[in-house]
């Protein structure tokens, strides 16, 4: 390869870009330093932008050749001269002002310097005697910023040299702020210097001596997380000193001089250019406030006029200079006022507000290379820390830090985040900031955009070590964006933190180990609603004691959730529950961090428990499905299709009928306690319910009955097939509801008494194998032919006799919601084809009229038990589920055979057809669904309340009140929903009395 060649090579690989004129400059750099090309460039291959470095290098030796070629000539020094140009333009600018100052990067820097170096280095500069300069005005403001600047820059040496600088960043930062407290420092000796004397603007100088003036430091400054370039956030507190004479009105005066002229010799223009805003912004009343306060004036404000995005700003108030005692008492004062700030009304919602406000104001062009205020970027981790802080740090010190860093991980030791999650954003906080850093480096100017130039793309790769070239980078980028704002979005609008921000400081004491006396706690559990506050102190010492993370985590989520418990109907049963289920499953790793980090699983969890004894029993043989909590979408039915593929999985897992009806038992509790949680919660409506649970029994039914099938020698020999009856048939089940059902089979030879054997068998093992001593299923017979006198279990060929031959009117009404759920499809089909000719009659005479009106009457006085109120029956009563399926299933019987969507076994399909064809008018129609919707859901709202299945409305007022809660009426209405089931059902008897008796409307009792 020819020798230019290998050159240009070279140099690429050092990392040069503009190759054409980088050797003519490194042929100048030779001529005037004497150092070869060959050995400058391992130096140069260590500077972020070696382009720039050389050109920055070029100027330098030309400003000053004597100062700098000797350092260019020390491979060590050159290194780190050229790492740090190399990486700031604005350093080198620095240096070419000032080339005497080069000598700072000659020796390495093997650590970061204290606070008290930093401030005695500076005030040393000014030449600060007793907190005065000594130094005359114009020369001590450049002397102070050279300094900081010197100072900044074996700061951005060492940053730059670090093995990891991710990992470094917050001690970069801190240093940086002590370097910026010791700039106020020195800039308010010089300030103090500058108003004592005799004049206008000036103070006698024993005057200034005895005015206090403290700089608290704000934001970024005051947790020690400053940039390069950051503004830095201040407010001022002034005391005076009656003893010396100095009022607090004098002393604000004197102080207010002293803020003005500290502030301007930072950062007003001179022969040294300023070095940052100094930004007051942040105090009372912000631009239209006084600069300077007293303590008391202050205070005074915080008590009375401060917005609640003001406490958040003082979270990480801190003193930076001036007379840091007073600052300590400022701190003092205002920190009870921020950590109870959070107990405002709509305190979490204002500051999540606040963070949307702040995205929504980006300017579009600007919000894909955002790396502070956009979407996943340093905001989203800030807004979401300290808004926890202000939260949890009411009752819980430990979280009370003034950093990012150190905050996040006091909220994971105290329990509030999960590790990994506090472990994550630290990780990605510390990266975005290494960005920001280095961007702010580059020209030492504020700024948070990402560059687009591509050149200076791949420089801010160099600089962060973070990837090979800028793709990578914005790869990385673009990662670390995608994982924090997922995390903020689930960590910053948790429910639960509105609810902890709610909660009185008396919940909170229930579950800390100084808070309330025994007696204290149970009168206070009490107040809220236990009705044995005794036995709840009991589950809450068992759930939070020790000093697990497990314990931890309680103690966060349990003041929270006693309320929940509270508001619901049976709290006490409900935290017996939870404390159940926490002690099945709080040693998994994602069953406590489901309650504390989701959208809202732990108050639904609450809800379910202290409403629902049935689904507080199925949930504690499948305390896994809590899960379930988390996602809307798992809260819903699932569908028959679904249900149909997870019976064909498990006949597929399982060779026995034994092992596959065990699974298929299995999966049938699973999805009725699925679909409780839907109805408890409101996701289903009753309808929904209803046809879930016929689909999870019909699943069931078929599933098992193929598995037996599946174990028998015998498909030759016979077609077997289940049919659903009553609220089966019409998908219509609720919970606890029996499956009433026929069986049918069908010889496929000529032995029929072999297949009848046969047949029966498969009845029994049917029975033996669906039977669920944890949730009770009952194949009832009893709407079969003949009853209980009839055998199990007929052939096709034997019901079309029967039916042709013997059949009576009720159970034509019977075969009304008679449907095929499981079995041979050719036999269902022509099962339901032989229902229809007896169902569906092309007239029914009128004696058959009146046999069914004689037997509904029989019914109502016969088969009411005895002593049951008639008025409260949900079956049976006046007005309730019996009425008005025996109006629908008549007009079927009468007009099914003309009007085929009459044909169906649904009663409110019935009902609505009937509507829609005159047989009721749509006024009636709705008054009988209503009442039809409202027994149906009290029914199974009895259920879910007391896990026993019961059909008479309870006298008992907490019961009462349990099924109403479920039924979705708010606390306290046992009257109300009383009320309301007797008027839907007293319309509905009305119309039923008109339409099937014949009867007249009558009055409505008088009370």
């Amino acid at each position: 390869m020819p020798r230019d060649q290998l050159s240009l090579t070279t140099l690429a690989r050092s990392g040069f870009v503009g190759l054409s004129s980088v050797r003519a400059q490194l042929d100048e750099l030779t001529a005037l330093t004497g150092v070869p090309v060959e050995d400058a460039l391992p130096a140069f291959a260590v500077a972020a932008d070696p382009d720039t470095a050389l050109g920055c290098t070029l100027a330098l030796v030309r400003r000053a050749p004597d100062r700098v070629a000797p350092y260019l000539r020390r491979q060590d020094a050159a290194q780190r001269i050229l790492r740090v140009i190399g990486a700031s333009e604005g350093i080198a600018e620095f240096f070419l002002r000032q080339p005497d100052q080069l000598d700072a990067l000659t020796e390495q820097v093997d650590r970061l310097p204290s606070a008290a170096e930093l401030r005695d280095d500076l005030l040393d500069a000014v030449g600060a005697v007793d907190g005065f300069a000594s130094v005359t005005e114009e020369a001590a403001w450049t002397a102070l910023r050279i300094r900081y600047r010197r100072r900044l820059v074996q700061l951005a040496s060492f940053d730059l040299e670090q093995d990891d600088p991710v990992d470094g960043f917050d001690a970069v930062a801190a240093a940086i702020s002590d370097l910026a407290a010791a700039a106020l420092e020195a800039s308010l000796a010089i300030a103090r210097r500058q108003v004592s004397g005799t004049g206008p603007g000036r103070f006698p100088e024993e005057e200034v001596r005895a005015t206090r003036l403290a700089v608290i430091g704000m934001g970024k400054a005051g947790a020690r997380e400053l940039n390069y370039v950051s503004d830095v956030d201040v407010i001022y507190v002034a005391e005076g000193d009656e003893e010396a004479g100095v009022s607090s009105g004098r002393a604000v005066d004197i102080a207010t001089r002293l803020a003005m002229l500290t502030m301007r010799g930072i950062h007003d223009p001179a022969i040294e250019p300023g070095l940052w805003e100094v930004d007051p912004n942040l105090r009372p009343e912000g631009k239209d406030g006084a600069l300077v306060r007293t303590l008391e004036s202050h205070i005074a404000y915080y008590d009375r006029w401060a917005k609640g995005w003001e406490f958040q700003a003082l979270l990480k108030a801190r003193p930076l200079a001036g007379d840091l005692g007073l600052g300590e008492r400022y701190v003092a004062a205002i920190a009870p006022k921020v950590w109870s700030s959070a107990s405002r009304e709509n305190f979490v919602e204002s500051v999540q507000r606040m963070r949307e406000r702040v995205t929504d104001n980006i300017p579009d062009d600007e919000v894909h290379y955002q790396l502070k205020l956009g979407p996943g970027g340093l905001r989203d981790v800030e807004f979401t820390v300290q808004l926890l802080q202000l939260v949890h740090g009411r009752t819980d010190d430990q979280v009370r830090q003034r950093d990012t860093l150190s905050a996040l991980a006091a909220l994971a030791a105290q329990g509030y985040i999960g590790r990994e999650e506090s472990a994550d954003f630290s990780r990605d906080y510390r990266t975005l900031r290494l960005m920001e850093h280095r961007l702010q480096l580059r020209h030492l100017s504020r700024t948070h955009l990402m560059p687009r130039d591509e050149g200076d793309q791949r420089v801010l790769a160099r600089a962060t070590g973070l990837a090979p070239g800028a793709e990578q980078l914005f790869e990385r980028w673009n990662a670390i964006k995608h994982r924090v704002r997922g995390l903020h979005e689930r960590l910053f609008y948790r429910p639960l933190l509105s609810a902890v921000a709610s909660t009185s400081s008396e919940d909170t004491k229930l579950t800390g180990a100084a808070g309330l006396t025994s007696e204290q706690a149970e009168a206070r559990l009490a107040a809220i609603g236990f009705r044995d506050p005794r036995g709840a102190l009991a589950h809450i010492g068992a759930l939070t004691g020790g000093v697990s993370r497990r314990a931890t985590i309680q103690r966060h989520l349990l003041p929270v959730m006693l309320q929940w418990f509270a508001d619901g109907a049976d709290p006490d049963y409900g935290l017996l529950t939870f404390r159940r289920l926490s002690e099945d499953l709080g040693s998994t790793h994602w069953y406590l961090r489901m309650l504390r980090d989701s959208t809202g699983a732990a108050e639904r969890l609450t809800r379910v428990l202290s409403g629902s004894r049935f689904a507080g029993e199925l949930l504690g043989r499948i305390p896994e499905s809590v899960a379930w909590l988390e996602s809307e979408d798992d809260l819903r039915p699932r569908s028959a299709a679904l249900l149909r593929e997870e019976t064909r999985a498990i006949l597929g897992r399982h060779s026995s009928a034994e092992s596959a009806a065990s699974a298929l038992r299995a999966a049938r509790r699973r999805e009725v306690l699925r679909l409780a949680f839907s109805g408890i919660l409101g996701f289903s409506t009753i309808e929904e319910l209803a046809q879930g649970l016929t689909a999870v029994t019909e699943n069931v039914i078929a599933g098992v009955l193929e598995a037996i099938r599946d174990n028998r020698d015998d498909r030759d020999l016979f077609e077997f097939a289940v049919i659903g009856m009553g609220r089966f048939g019409g998908r219509e089940l609720g919970f606890g509801s029996d499956a009433d059902v026929m069986y049918v089979f069908r010889p496929l030879g000529d032995d029929q008494e072999a297949a009848h054997r046969a047949a029966l068998q498969v009845v029994s093992e049917l029975g033996r194998l669906t039977e669920d001593n944890v949730l009770p299923l009952d194949l009832d017979m009893g709407l079969r032919p003949e009853g209980k006198n009839g055998t199990p279990v007929r052939s096709l060929e034997s019901y079309r006799a029967y039916y042709q031959r013997w059949s009576l009117t009720w159970e034509a009404q019977a075969l009304l919601r008679a449907r095929g759920v499981a079995g041979d499809a050719a036999l269902l089909d022509d099962f339901e084809t032989v229902a229809d000719e007896v169902r569906y009659p092309a007239s029914i005479a009128e004696q058959a009229v009146r046999e069914v009106k004689r037997i509904k009457a029989r019914v109502e006085s016969e088969r009411l038990p005895q002593g049951a109120d008639p008025a409260r029956h949900l079956k049976l009563g006046r007005g309730s589920l019996s009425d008005v399926e025996w109006f629908v299933q008549l007009i079927q019987l009468q007009h099914a055979a003309a009007v085929p969507d009459l044909q169906t076994t649904s009663t409110l399909d019935a009902l609505r057809v009937a509507a829609e064809t005159g047989y009721v008018t749509t006024d009636d129609a709705a008054k009988l669904r209503d009442a039809w919707v409202f027994a149906s859901r009290a029914r199974s709202a009895m259920t879910l309340w007391t896990n026993k299945t019961a059909d008479v409305l309870p006298s008992d007022r907490v019961a009462l009140d349990g099924v109403a809660r479920l039924m979705e009426y708010p606390p306290g209405s046992a009257s109300r929903l009383e009320e309301d089931y007797l008027a839907v059902t007293r319309r509905a008897r009305a119309v039923f009395e008109r339409s099937f008796y014949g009867q007249p409307d009558r009055p409505a009792p008088t009370a």
